[in-house]
């Protein structure tokens, strides 16, 4: 997770989204900038359209698919399943990971994969309120932040495709070649597969379901512990060389939009009358975007589409190539009233760059809890402070440190760690944010203001109800994050019947 660059990277128009928290090249190719960018998605949502001018009046359009005729602008408003929270209980349990696939997650794509283990032994000792166990019929679906993105797609490997919220249930140690970067010399961590895969146990579905000795894992090794587990720890690790522009809120719509297979069928991943608990894991800001002119280099001189970009370092007024600064810069706005480098505060705001979050919370909330009545809960392992103190008490949620303590502020020089040759200036350019968090042993994370705000929208406080557990990314160890994510679930699944 350190934020590193080297000189040859920032001469390239792609440079922040080189090694470091991004990962998507050090050099352009033979990739024609000057051409129309066409980023096909799955048929059900159309395409979505880079123009290559100033001129046109809407430079993202979403084509209608033909089955349907309807815009896809959020997934189908269907109230016609009645789900947990209604007189009928429930013990149906769908889990989706988004893991940040990009260059700087090998640490903690290993880090995960060792809790592993323990999130599914958590995960089958769910007891309810009575400390009843639920024995609950539980999905478990990984997919990437990797919604693709023209500034990465003239970068990616020849067998890589971004996944745009489809499953990833191959083991890890079947596509080795995940866990090498991008670049002239790149990083290596297949440990981040190795250390738990120990073979190719994978799930007969797209994703892995099991209640109690009941399970859809093929290849598991009899003396190797639970099947479960060793199915997790060999689809959860992803990679490290995806698109460093992480979208993980898009990625998760996509996944779960019931147009889409894996939710269809005889057994389709998110299930009416499921609880579904949603992980994102990333250590950047949030990048799903809306309208890509403000990402295109061709128009490096027009204000309109530059004033989201950082100034070069040392040339203020300079407006020379977009980072991921602009990620930050065009999904968020702070206050420094004083301008001593600590903002006082930060909110997420739609400047028309980025989707906007009610494309989220409205999803979740007014589709899936209001209408479905279904139990959302999300646990957002991101660039926050470490948590200090949990609730002894279930839902053991984080009660000091973490989004507590998170502060705003511009890069200064404290923040370098050793052995990284960047300067204050040029990590500022690069992410237009300062670190939410540094360890010199896991390294740095960007805070996500958006996901913690799609997070916390789900908390029911007229009702005392937890539902988003905020964790950080530069721990070591995320037992806590899964004592917080079962303890919510200790609300929420029910004894059926």
């Amino acid at each position: 997770m350190t934020i590193q660059r080297s000189h040859l990277q920032r001469l390239t128009v792609l440079s922040a989204l080189g090694l470091a928290l991004s990962g998507c090249g050090d050099d352009k190719g033979d990739s024609d900038t000057n051409q129309q960018v066409t980023m096909t998605m799955n048929p059900s949502i159309g395409s979505i359209t880079l123009t290559d001018g100033p001129d046109t009046d809407d430079a993202t359009s979403v084509t209608p698919p033909t089955t349907t005729g309807m815009k896809f602008d959020l997934p189908p408003d269907d109230t016609s399943s009645i789900g947990c929270g209604t007189d009928s209980a429930c013990n149906l349990l769908d889990v989706l990971f988004v893991i940040d696939n990009s260059g700087t997650m090998g640490e903690e794509q290993t880090n995960l994969a060792a809790n592993f283990p323990y999130l599914i032994d958590k995960l089958r000792n769910v007891t309810d309120e009575n400390n009843m166990p639920v024995n609950a019929n539980i999905n478990i679906m990984v997919t990437t932040t990797d919604f693709g993105h023209p500034l990465c797609s003239g970068f990616e490997k020849p067998d890589y495709d971004p996944a745009k919220g489809a499953p990833i249930s191959t083991a890890c140690v079947d596509r080795i070649e995940r866990f090498t970067g991008l670049g002239s010399n790149p990083v290596m961590v297949p440990q981040a597969c190795t250390n738990a895969c120990k073979g190719s146990v994978v799930p007969s579905d797209p994703f892995i379901n099991f209640q109690l000795d009941n399970n859809n894992i093929l290849n598991a090794d009899p003396n190797g512990g639970d099947p479960v587990a060793q199915a997790l720890s060999c689809i959860g690790p992803q990679g490290i060389d995806g698109c460093g522009m992480e979208a993980p809120l898009e990625t998760m719509l996509q996944a779960l939009d019931p147009n889409k297979p894996w939710n269809q069928g005889a057994k389709p991943f998110l299930r009416d009358g499921a609880v579904l608990a949603i992980v994102i894991m990333t250590d950047e800001a949030e990048c799903s975007v809306k309208d890509y002119k403000y990402f295109d280099p061709q128009l490096a001189s027009d204000p309109m589409y530059n004033q989201y970009w950082e100034d070069a370092p040392g040339m203020p007024g300079v407006k020379d190539e977009p980072t991921s600064a602009t990620c930050f810069n065009a999904g968020v706005s702070c206050t420094d009233a004083n301008a001593d480098g600590v903002y006082e505060s930060c909110m997420s705001e739609d400047k028309g760059v980025l989707q906007p979050l009610s494309r989220y919370i409205g999803y979740l909330k007014t589709n899936l809890v209001q209408q479905k009545h279904k139990e959302v809960i999300m646990l957002g392992i991101l660039g926050v402070p470490k948590v200090t103190a949990h609730n002894p008490n279930p839902p053991f949620e984080p009660t000091a440190g973490g989004v507590f303590d998170l502060v705003y502020r511009v890069w200064n020089q404290a923040d370098i760690l050793p052995g990284d040759t960047d300067t204050p200036a040029q990590k500022e350019y690069d992410f237009g944010i300062g670190p939410g968090c540094t360890d010199a042993a896991t390294g740095q994370a960007i805070p996500n203001t958006r996901v913690i705000d799609v997070c916390q929208s789900l908390d029911q406080p007229e009702e005392d109800k937890v539902r988003c557990c905020i964790e950080s990314i530069c721990d070591d160890d995320f037992s806590d994050a899964i004592n917080c994510l079962a303890g919510i679930l200790r609300e929420t699944l029910e004894l059926p019947g």
